[in-house]
């Protein structure tokens, strides 16, 4: 007979989780499941971490401490928000031999069919991954761009710091030389930077 943890949980505190846990007690009866905990974080987001969800957090510890073989969830999204979240909890149960039954998704990692599920479940993190990688890498490339404005002539930036130099202030600088506070400030970073031997 399975030892099962059921995991309940809700947003807010106007929701129950007392639908979940019908439903996936009737599961539980029908396939002869023995339930050792009914585990529930109610009120609580499922982007929030796992020392902010008391009941995932206990569910974690029987993981770990092998006291159960299946966690039965009513959802995906009653686990986590994102599929990297879940491929790495997937991988974390599967490490210790626990299998895991979605009841709206009928995902059930004990069958063959849900153990092929979980493979693609992880190409499928991966690729959001790939994806999240490729829109940082442009958005630095964007960041990175000039914005447009024409470079700073090099005998202005010379200018700039000869006045820098005197000890002429940041906003009395731009103002002589006509250009942006922000543009003496970074020459001035610069400036205080140590140079490379």
């Amino acid at each position: 007979m399975k030892r099962v943890a059921l995991y309940l949980r809700v947003s807010t505190d106007t929701q129950t989780v007392e639908n979940q846990r019908r439903e996936l007690m009737a599961v539980a009866e029908r396939l002869d499941w023995h339930i050792v905990a009914e585990l529930a974080d109610e009120g609580i987001s499922g982007a929030k971490g796992r020392d902010q969800r008391p009941g995932y957090d206990r569910l974690m510890q029987m993981v770990t401490r092998r006291e159960i073989d299946l966690i039965a969830c009513w959802s995906v999204d009653r686990l986590g928000r994102s599929l990297q979240h879940l491929v790495g909890f997937l991988g974390e149960i599967n490490d210790r031999g626990v299998d895991l039954y979605l009841h709206t998704q009928g995902l059930d990692t004990s069958t063959p069919a849900g153990r092929a599920m979980f493979s693609m479940l992880s190409v499928f993190a991966e690729f959001e991954r790939s994806i999240l990688r490729q829109r940082i890498m442009a958005g630095l490339a964007r960041s990175t761009k000039k914005s447009g404005r024409p470079s700073l002539d090099p005998a202005k930036a010379d200018r700039i710091r000869g006045e820098l130099a005197k000890g002429t202030s940041i906003n009395m600088t731009a103002k002589k030389l006509k250009v942006g506070v922000g543009t003496v400030h970074r020459i001035k970073t610069q400036m205080a930077e140590p140079i490379a031997a």
